[in-house]
This record gives C-alpha cells, structure tokens and sequence, in this order.
C-alpha cells in the first residue's frame, strides 16, 4: 500500500546519529522538514544539544546549530519517538569482523527497538551498509516482531548512503539516490520520498538486494582501482618512470560510454567504508559457495601500502648516509582523507608503527584531529605547530594534504640537511618538485 502522497512534507525520524545519520539529519531540516534524530549515546545527544559537532565535516555543524536552534531538528534517546513520524532512516553503524562478517548487534538492535514502536502507515528506509539478503531477511523479521506486517501495515525499503567523507553535504545536494523496496509499492514510497525531500535524481530497484549490492559494489570498485593504481606505482618506480604521467596518458582512452579511469596511488586506502566493504561482499559470496578473488586481492595490496610507505622512507635515508634508527621524522596529516579528521582505519598509524619499530623519532602535526584520539590510537602526543614539528627533521611526510598544508613555505623551515620530502597525498607538480630540489629537498612520492 502507498502510504506519502506528492507536495506532502511527511515527518522524518533519523535513528543513529552517527557521520551519515547528522549529515541526512542536518541537509533534511534545511530543506524545512521536521526531523526527530535518536540515538542511544547520550553523551552524543548532549554535544548535539550542547552546540558541538564531532563530525569534521564542512558546513555540518553550522546546519546542525541552526537546525537545533529553530527547532526543526529535536534529538533524543527514546525510541518511542518514532511514533509520530512517518518516514524512518536506519543509519547505524554495520562494522565487519576479521572473516568479513557483519557484526548485527547495533542493526538488530535498533530494529528490534522499532518494531516496537512501529504504527501503521510508516516507511522504514534502511541505510547502514549490508550484505544482500539483510534488509529481507534480517531486519524486517525484527520489524514484524512488533506485531505489524511489512507490506500490508508498513512499507520497506533499502537505499544506500553513496556520498564520500569531505564533501557529503555537496553531493546530498545532487547525486542520485538509490532504493529498492520489498515490493513496488515501498520501492514508489521510497523514490518519492527522496525526490521530494532532496530534489535528486531516484534510481529505483528491483528489489532491496540489488540496492544492497550497488553500494557494495561502488566500494568494491574503487578499492580494486586503488590497488591497481598501487601496484602501478611499484611498477612505474622501477623504470624511473612518474607515475602521475602514465595514468594522465592512459586515462584519455575511451571505453564504452566513459573513459579508463585509474585513481591515483598513496600510502593506502582508510576510513570506514573501503577497508570492510570488500571484506562484506567476500564473506557474503562465500556463504553462497562462490569464491572471489577481486576483494581480498585489492585488500591485499592495500594493505602493504603503509609498510611499503615507510620502506621508502628508511631506504632513502640509508642511500643519503643517514641512520633510520636516529632519524627524525615529521607527519603532517593523521588523518585518512585530505581535509578530514577521521582517524577510521587511517594507513598512516601503519607508516607511525614502522618507522617507530625501526627506532625513529616520529613527530605528528594535524590541525583537523582530536589530540587525545591520536595520542590514544596512534600512541604519539600531536605538536601544536608546524615549525615545531618539522624542527631538524631528517623527513617530511605529508600523509594527508590538509587546507592548511597547500601553502608551506619550504623556505624557511628549521629542518635537516638534505631534508626527504615523502608525498603520500599531496601529488605535487614537476614544477613544485623542482622547486623544492632547488631548495635543497630530496623528492620522493609512491610511485614517482
């Protein structure tokens, strides 16, 4: 049964206020609508409530203030608010265990919690990444367990968040949106909501499973091309060859409706959604009897990348006749992302755990992240500046090119002879290269 209507502003309840649940809260109250976000941390609610956003994300937190502020966004841990809105957005967090497998304790949960609270005539739209077969199977028996009947007392669908960390806000503003419903009429709810609420395009689904595997699949995708794009910075290194000028050239090439499309190479791949979404879409295939080699594969490589990062650095330390295990090394950038603060399965806490096992004095410089979380995740207190962290510095790796980053003044920094300049992110020019030889720096990048 179709339960919205065209040109009606139904009332939306966000549950998990998590990086994603804030950014739909946030973006659905500017466009006036009246959001309810629940969330079981209470500490989080209080921040919230309190002004503070966590989420380094741009233009977030004054969305969030404002929305507060007028009242179009209320917060809460009880659940039973869900009652008086009609649409549900599910945006848990769906970590992964080591094998791969979904860990269902917050998704279940928050299910079970709903199905409590469900009344007749409401759509649930599930959002946390899942393997297929989770939206049919796994939440909507919770949501039954309430005593009403998906597809005759309420309305299901699945509809991935596709949007990439830093500019989130940007592209909820304009990319499509995906859903599939657990029938055609939750499918039509789903993609009307959505054009409505976002004024994006809708592509609907078959069924939630192929929505499921969509977002899979995007993540699936870039994680292979980054290993590719690894894997051809080794190679292009062992020719003397720039590896930013290969994929340039090669990129031009058209195929089918687009072009070749190779990302570029770094010291690994982070954050929340590359480093477990493969592993998921292994797993999944694995219970199905089929056997996968793409994810592990790119995960495999991936992975090495903050070994092989810090390989670099030592060798070419070596080569200039100074001893790894008494050289100072300055990271600028913990963060898994330029212009984030995210510290999510960073590489560079592998590149930190190298140099560190092979006796070098590590420093640490990131304006955009929580001192106490890197201190505690990446075991070195951050300095406040970036002329105290580069002082003497036999290299300088800039792991993440933050805003504050792009205008260094190599000039005039306190660092050693012969100072190593390590680009993991910062993919900077032959012109910038030259210059920064010029000024006596050795140059070195992945790949380059």
């Amino acid at each position: 049964m179709r339960y919205l209507r065209e040109n009606e502003q139904p009332k939306v309840a966000v549950i998990g206020l998590g990086y994603v649940g804030s950014c739909y809260a946030a973006i659905l109250a500017e466009r006036g609508w009246h959001v309810t976000g629940i969330d079981t941390n209470t500490h989080l609610i209080q921040e919230l409530q309190d002004g503070h956003c966590r989420y380094q994300e741009d233009g977030l937190a004054p969305l969030l203030e404002a929305a507060i502020t007028d009242s179009r966004l209320s917060l809460t841990t009880d659940f039973a608010a869900i009652t008086d809105a009609d649409v549900l957005l599910l945006t848990v967090g769906t970590p992964v265990r080591t094998d791969g497998s979904m860990v269902e304790e917050q998704l279940g949960q928050a299910s079970e919690q709903i199905g409590r609270h469900l009344r007749p005539g409401q759509l649930v739209l599930v959002k946390s990444t899942v393997p297929p077969g989770t939206t049919r199977d796994f939440v909507r028996p919770l949501l039954e367990q309430g005593g009403l009947t998906c597809g005759t007392d309420f309305n299901l669908a699945f509809t991935p968040e596709r949007f990439a960390e830093g500019t989130a806000l940007k592209e909820l503003r304009s990319l499509p949106i995906v859903v599939g419903g657990i029938d055609d009429d939750s499918t039509q709810d789903a993609a009307l909501f959505w054009r409505q609420a976002l004024h994006v395009d809708v592509l609907t689904q078959d069924s939630p499973e192929a929505a499921e595997i969509v977002k899979l699949a995007d993540n699936w995708w870039i994680d292979l091309n980054i290993a590719m794009a690894n894997e051809l910075a080794k190679f292009c290194a062992a020719y003397n060859v720039d590896v930013l000028d290969v994929i340039t050239a090669a990129n031009t090439i058209t195929k089918g409706k687009h072009h070749v499309n190779i990302l570029l190479p770094s010291i690994g791949v982070g954050g929340s959604c590359l480093v477990k979404d493969p592993w998921m879409v292994w797993h999944t295939a694995q219970r199905h009897g089929i056997e996968l080699h793409t994810p592990p594969t790119s995960r495999k490589i991936n992975q090495t990348m903050p070994d092989h990062t810090s390989q670099l650095i030592i060798d070419t330390l070596a080569s200039q006749g100074k001893n790894p295990a008494t050289a100072t090394i300055a990271i600028l950038g913990a963060a898994f992302k330029n212009n984030t603060g995210d510290l999510r399965a960073t590489p560079v806490e592998g590149v930190i755990t190298a140099l560190l096992k092979a006796g070098a004095t590590v420093k640490l410089h990131d304006p955009l992240v929580d001192p106490y979380q890197a201190e505690t995740q990446l075991g070195i207190t951050p300095t406040e500046t970036l002329h105290e962290t580069v002082r003497d510095a036999d290299c300088i790796a800039i792991m993440a090119l933050h805003h504050d980053f792009t205008h260094i003044d190599y000039a005039t920094l306190p660092v050693a002879p012969q100072c190593l300049i390590l680009d993991g992110r910062a993919y900077y020019t032959k012109q910038k290269i030259a210059e920064l030889r010029h000024l006596g720096y050795t140059y070195l990048g992945i790949g380059r």
